[in-house]
């Protein structure tokens, strides 16, 4: 997921923080993620149509696919992969009802309800927060999923759950054992301070490498 403000290390003009979403996208496609998804929500529609272009660009012809949070008419029009839709977004059915065969439809949910009633018209879901994350560190504890809430919705729904919120590389195997299918995450692929560039964009491979030995990792039971 990106983040142009995180990546960029705060930087006040877009063309520093283009450079920066456009060196992690890089980074990420070469370490082969399944999704990338743009998740700037205050762009406006010309720019960040520019910049899934851009990206659509990068990725044709790899494993990787992208995503565009919650802008249909954005993703659509620039040859996006998907979309991936907020609570207050469209409904999924609605969406669904909008694109062709073959593209992706994810939402995010926070509680079983949700999720039980929103999995119905999606290919994947975002479930969190399952941890307190650096962008909502004093989040009241009864508003986290909790590794317990990801299990039950991952065990209730029958499309694939990836989890959100304080995912670390350490925290991966519990987050697996809980039978979601991945994570999404912005922190987890970026790095404490800027490279010689100016941006926190890294290289991925290691990163990709330890999230896909988590996930491909039969757990017992199953």
């Amino acid at each position: 997921m990106t983040d142009r403000r995180r990546v960029s290390g705060g930087s006040p003009t877009w063309q520093a923080a283009r450079r920066c979403l456009v060196q992690q996208a890089q980074y990420a496609i070469e370490a082969g993620v399944d999704y990338l998804q743009v998740r700037e929500r205050d762009l406006e529609a010309g720019e960040l149509g520019t910049l899934v272009q851009e990206f659509v660009a990068l990725a044709t012809g790899t494993a990787t696919r992208v995503i565009v949070n919650d802008r249909l008419d954005v993703a659509l029009s620039c040859g996006a992969a998907g979309v991936h839709l907020r609570g207050d977004s469209v409904p999924a059915a609605a969406a669904r009802r909008m694109v062709p065969p073959g593209f992706l439809v994810g939402a995010s949910v926070h509680r079983m309800a949700e999720a039980l009633t929103v999995s119905r018209d999606v290919d994947y879901l975002i479930a969190g927060t399952v941890w307190p994350t650096s962008s909502k560190p004093s989040a009241p504890a009864d508003t986290l999923l909790g590794v317990d809430g990801l299990a039950r919705i991952a065990a209730a729904v029958d499309v694939p759950v990836l989890a959100i919120g304080g995912v670390t590389t350490d925290r991966l195997t519990t987050i697996a054992q809980t039978g979601a299918a991945g994570v999404a995450a912005i922190s987890l692929f970026l790095s404490e301070s800027p490279n010689r560039d100016g941006c926190r964009a890294l290289p991925l491979r290691d990163a990709v490498k330890a999230a896909r030995a988590a996930f491909d990792t039969p757990r017992s039971g199953s």
